[in-house]
């Protein structure tokens, strides 16, 4: 189906923006302004997959493995930062779990940007939190008092030590904040896998109104295919866009099309069709 364009217009605001809970009920309303400036470690969205930015639309639900990705961060680094990572990894593997008021295994997490710098310590925390076991108590101890940097490295970590939806706090949490890198892990292969229909519809939409590419939202084909729910979403979010006399996102036009792109069998539920 061909969609009309809108044509982009300067953005002279600061602000995100929002649907209206008069027009939109539904719809997630950010908590809080959108940084002016990224944390202090800021790698980029595909750091923890070196090589495999994703294609526009197709984000993968599944990472590299651990071991793929161990080896290609050691590859990357310096010899000081792969020494200090080494010893980081084998000092977590001997003293796993949560010991005291702090592990020895944390502190090296809130080391690990200094030590193999911006692009690479998202990749180096998962790597520990791997070899330290941790599991959803520790992960969500790590991400409730940890900086913006360790809670984003606990979100990619979680499709590799999460087995089931007992981390979903996690997600919902960083979904309801307006830090775009840490929308950007939120929407990954965890939430693919486990969020539920209506919580993800809002997470797709999260993301459009605080300009995350939807390149990031793990499995959006899949998920979006036949969801005229979100077909309905995206269109109230359009028409309000429009009546503001403010340009649509490209992005939005992109996932209608998904939603469009199969139509089921009368009589055939959709798995991740529209809640009753």
């Amino acid at each position: 189906m061909t969609h009309p364009r809108a044509t982009p217009t300067a953005r002279t605001d600061s602000t995100p923006d929002v649907p209206s809970t008069e027009t939109h009920p539904d719809s997630p309303i950010p908590d809080s302004p959108i940084p002016d400036s990224p944390a202090p470690d800021s790698p980029a969205p595909d750091s923890l997959a070196p090589g495999t930015a994703p294609t526009p639309g197709t984000a993968p639900s599944t990472l590299p493995s651990l071991t793929d990705l161990r080896h290609r961060l050691t590859s990357d680094l310096d010899p000081a930062a792969r020494a200090w990572l080494e010893h980081a990894l084998d000092e977590a593997a001997a003293h796993p779990g949560i010991h005291g008021p702090i592990s020895v295994w944390e502190l090296r997490l809130a080391e690990a940007g200094r030590r193999c710098g911006a692009a690479h310590a998202d990749a180096a925390r998962v790597l520990i939190l791997d070899a330290a076991r941790a599991g959803t108590d520790a992960l969500t101890r790590v991400y409730f008092q940890g900086t913006a940097d360790e809670r984003r490295a606990v979100l990619h970590a979680l499709p590799h030590l999460v087995s089931g939806p007992g981390a979903l706090p996690l997600v919902e949490d960083a979904l309801r904040t307006n830090d775009t890198r840490l929308l950007t892990a939120a929407v990954g292969p965890y939430a693919a896998r486990h969020l539920a229909p209506h919580a993800w519809r809002h997470a797709v939409l999260k993301c459009l109104f605080t300009g995350v590419p939807v390149d990031h939202v793990a499995d959006l084909p899949g998920r979006a295919r036949g969801d005229g729910e979100l077909a309905r979403m995206l269109g109230d979010y359009a028409a309000e866009r429009t009546a503001a006399g403010r340009p649509v996102p490209e992005d939005l036009h992109r996932v209608l099309d998904l939603t469009e792109s199969v139509n089921p069998a009368p009589g055939t539920d959709h798995p991740h069709g529209k809640e009753s």
